[in-house]
């Protein structure tokens, strides 16, 4: 069994800064990518960030020079840094860890909220 927790969301103004946590503990062989995704009303689940066992990064388009992604193999624990947050990043920030078996996992997800 593999246990997924993420922590660092809140409310936030425009222009500032979070940092989300996303710790894997459990059955845990060997992680191949840890994944931040975002979900805002009525929208689907979008990928914003991965980093691989290597730590080597991914971004997508709309947080890239915003967001930097991070993780402590050590620890099984990746951080996503998020700077200069606009509103249209408030969402609930999912943590998804990929095992090198395949499987995969989701944690329960973080409210993220820019506004004034």
């Amino acid at each position: 069994q593999v246990q997924i927790v993420e922590s660092g969301g809140g409310l936030v103004q425009p222009g500032g800064s979070l940092r989300l946590s996303c710790a894997a503990s459990g059955s845990i062989f060997s992680i191949a990518l840890m994944r931040w995704y975002r979900q805002s009303p009525g929208k689907q689940r979008g990928l914003v960030a991965h980093i691989s066992s290597s730590s080597s990064p991914y971004y997508a388009d709309s947080v890239k020079g915003r967001f930097t992604i991070s993780r402590d193999n050590a620890k099984n624990t990746a951080y996503l840094q998020m700077n200069s947050l606009k509103p249209e990043d408030t969402a609930v920030y999912y943590c998804n860890v990929l095992l090198t078996n395949g499987l995969n996992y989701w944690g329960q997800g973080t409210q993220v909220t820019v506004s004034s």
